[in-house]
């Protein structure tokens, strides 16, 4: 099947984790025809490895370093992929993480900002810097990473998930202000996956914890969330916009 990669260019934030979504979302889009994958994160080492494997695909590929809490450096990344490639087809928004757990009382404000500032700030950065040349171009596709812990108050008071819940809406606003222009967004709301998110050194046991939750009894791994991130991105879902689509195993069902 035709996905309607051919000739587009896509930016992918967050593709410097090896084990990671970002990564493995830039690799497929590679494999499926895109034309070139420019990736980001804020580790250039890491992103490197990424662009080198997505060049071995056959794929032009660019890596910048960019912090995208950080305007100016988003607004510098997203020049340098233009100036390479001449336009931006494609946007999926990974870069997050995950800082602090614990009861509301613990909790304290720098922790907050942190999840706050990457999680959702950054995805409306880079968006704001990408957004001008593919209203001009009357096409995008673009892509964030959510999460499915926004659908799970059993979490307790869990800043990390408030900053993803805020992008889904915002995924939903901007969707619906950019019907007409040509652009579709939508979100990707991903269940537990042994990616980096989870830094606790049992993170074996984390995972074996939160499979009791899940119908299905499997964890996501990237390559299910790269599958539904390339629907969405892709002309075959071209009747699609403001969803948020859970891929996670069934732990969120919406009615």
């Amino acid at each position: 099947m035709d996905l309607g990669f051919k000739g587009k260019v896509a930016l992918v934030t967050g593709a410097g984790s090896q084990i990671g979504f970002g990564r493995c979302i830039a690799l497929f889009l590679a494999k499926e025809g895109c034309d070139a994958v420019a990736v980001t994160d804020i580790n250039l080492d890491d992103v490197k490895l990424t662009a080198e494997a997505i060049t071995k695909e056959g794929c032009k590929s660019i890596a910048v370093k960019a912090d995208v809490t950080n305007q100016a450096e988003v607004q510098a990344m997203v020049k340098k992929v233009i100036d390479e490639y001449g336009k931006i087809d494609i946007l999926v928004n990974v870069a997050g993480a995950v800082f602090g757990f614990g009861p509301l009382e613990q909790q304290d404000r720098a922790t907050w900002d942190q999840n706050i500032h990457l999680n959702l700030y950054g995805t409306m950065f880079v968006t704001q810097a990408v957004l001008p040349l593919m209203k001009s171009n009357k096409y995008g596709a673009i892509v964030n990473i959510g999460s499915g812990s926004t659908h799970m108050p059993s979490h307790g008071v869990n800043v990390y998930a408030l900053s993803k819940a805020g992008v889904a809406l915002f995924t939903k606003q901007l969707a619906w202000t950019e019907a007409q222009t040509g652009i579709r967004v939508n979100c990707v709301a991903p269940g537990p996956s042994p990616t980096n998110f989870i830094k606790a050194p049992n993170k074996d046991a984390v995972m074996e914890m939160q499979l009791k939750g899940i119908p299905m009894n499997k964890i996501t791994k990237p390559k299910d969330i790269a599958y539904a991130t390339l629907f969405l991105a892709s002309d075959i879902s071209g009747d699609m916009t403001g969803q948020v689509l859970h891929v996670s195993g069934g732990s969120v069902m919406e009615l």
